[in-house]
């Protein structure tokens, strides 16, 4: 058992790494209660050319019921002419919703969250492709010309009045903004999900329990590092200060709608699926009719558990068969917990979608 709980901690690590899709803003996983906060911090000198500024943010470890934060760092672009749109937290249905972030050729929508350092809130003015080198903006990155040298210095005027350090869009006190017409576009461009470097960066911050909320206040003592999963040295910064006063909810904990699948691998890992109150609104037929549609929804969800289930069992059989290394295992793994996830994320928001028809207009 306790083999099995590592190989999920480990997968659920590993579900960042992402092969390249048409569009790769995914959903993975919903909490009630939005994220602290984005800490001041200083940003770490680049350690050389070609490599491209993450900033860093809160994310949501299923297991410890809390935020941690993912330092900042610099990152090597895994591709000539691609740009980092970081993840970000968005308020949709009572929840809030993590939406991966993802490597492309332009930066695309990331909340309106002014992360600093080029990200303030829409595309990015840290630097630029030309041809086959990247050139650094040195006003809005910190750079030293002895290691980079293809700068150049561009003034950034920023035209949102940003009052706090607001993490997340929309809901109470959110980020109120919305997709350009630029980002839109972005969107539907061939991306490259979270690299390798990045997703042990991921991990380290998730085991490290100083950079919990519930810990550090939504001050971090590791707020970013000069490259991926480097944690300790002189040149890692802490956190100047909070962004705000970090109060979470005495009951805090993961969306009974959907946050509970976000360790699960396999759909028979999943919990039950819930069944609505009988719905009672004093038309008969309208009810009769809801209740109907409401069972024939159930019915299908449950197939399409079983039919991944039964996809993915098939695969389990045939990895065994071939004897596969633990790399291969691990990847067919990561997969398992996408397909599983994206379903049930498909499922809750029928779910709601359901609902809503169902209220009185």
């Amino acid at each position: 058992m306790r083999a099995i709980t590592s190989l999920r901690t480990m997968v659920f690590a590993l579900a960042v790494l992402s092969v390249a899709t048409t569009s790769f803003a995914q959903i993975r996983i919903s909490v009630e209660f939005g994220p602290p906060a984005l800490p001041v911090y200083e940003q770490p000198l680049c350690p050389g050319d070609g490599y491209i500024w993450t900033p860093g943010y809160w994310a949501w470890d299923p297991d410890m019921g809390d935020y941690y934060w993912v330092p900042g760092t610099w990152v090597l672009a895994p591709e000539i002419g691609f740009l980092w749109t970081p993840p970000w937290w968005g308020w949709s249905g009572g929840v809030y919703l993590f939406h991966e972030g993802y490597w492309g050729p332009h930066v695309g929508f990331y909340g309106g969250v002014v992360y600093g350092f080029g990200y303030f809130g829409e595309g990015f003015e840290g630097g630029r492709w030309d041809h086959d080198h990247f050139f650094y903006n040195r006003s809005v990155t910190n750079i030293n010309i002895v290691n980079v040298h293809n700068v150049y210095n561009e003034t950034v005027i920023n035209n949102r009045v940003t009052i706090n350090r607001v993490s997340y869009n929309g809901g109470p006190g959110g980020i109120e903004a919305r997709p350009r017409p630029e980002d839109e576009m972005a969107s539907r461009e061939r991306h490259i999900g979270p690299v390798g470097v990045q997703a042990q960066h991921i991990q380290e911050a998730r085991s490290n329990r100083e950079l919990r909320a519930s810990v550090n206040q939504g001050k971090p003592p590791i707020a970013a590092t000069p490259r991926p999963a480097e944690f300790r040295g002189r040149e890692v910064v802490g956190a100047r200060e909070a962004g705000a006063p970090y109060h979470p909810p005495a009951n805090r904990g993961e969306s009974p709608h959907g946050g509970a699948y976000g360790s699960a691998v396999h759909p028979k890992e999943l919990p039950p699926i819930q069944r609505f109150n009988p719905p009672n609104t004093g038309d008969v037929n309208r009810d009769r009719k809801y209740q109907q549609q409401q069972e024939k929804m159930f019915a299908k969800q449950e197939q399409e558990r079983q039919k991944l289930q039964q996809k993915q069992e098939q695969e389990h059989q045939r990895i065994e068969r071939q004897n596969a290394d633990q790399a291969r295992r691990q990847q067919m793994e990561q997969r398992h917990q996408q397909q599983t996830q994206q379903m049930q994320q498909r499922h809750v928001q029928q779910q709601q979608h359901l609902q809503e028809k169902q209220r009185p207009r």
